[in-house]
């Protein structure tokens, strides 16, 4: 049994983030009504995977090891880097690619020619509430997690 054990931290952890990327195709669908299966290995949108895998993580060291261990506050450490990571500079890097494809797109309109050019990846980062949903969402699936697991020890 994976209860109150590594196991359990690394099943929550990429559990977390597994159910974030599988919500995307289903925001997706019911947003633009056809499935999109490429989402399922992208970076960006809602809920921020990173921040769910991060926090479901942070969330099990700290049921498993309790909340004043030096293990959970290195995991939130660990957590806060990511979400920051996630919400501020790829974001910033997101907005940056968007610029520059749209400066090529103009500068080959008015017919020069850049060759070889490939677009930019545009979609890296979050917004904070993408950050922050996908952080309530391992919360919740980490406290689930172990709570499933600890019915199935019984």
């Amino acid at each position: 049994m994976v209860l109150n054990t590594g196991y359990e931290v690394i099943l929550a952890g990429v559990g977390g983030a597994c159910i974030a990327q599988i919500l995307k195709v289903l925001i997706y669908f019911l947003t633009h009504k056809k499935f999109n299966f490429k989402i399922l290995s992208t970076t960006g949108g809602m809920p921020s995977a990173h921040s769910s895998g991060v926090i479901a993580l942070t969330t099990s060291v700290g049921i498993i090891r309790g909340y004043d261990s030096l293990l959970f506050a290195v995991s939130l450490g660990y957590a806060v880097i990511t979400m920051y990571d996630a919400a501020g500079i790829r974001r910033a890097a997101g907005k940056t690619a968007a610029t520059l494809n749209r400066f090529i797109k103009e500068i080959q309109e008015n017919g020069q020619k850049i060759e070889p050019y490939e677009t930019l990846k545009e979609l890296l980062g979050h917004t904070p509430v993408e950050v922050f949903c996908g952080a309530i969402l391992g919360f919740v699936f980490a406290y689930s997690c172990h709570t499933l697991l600890a019915l199935l020890a019984v």
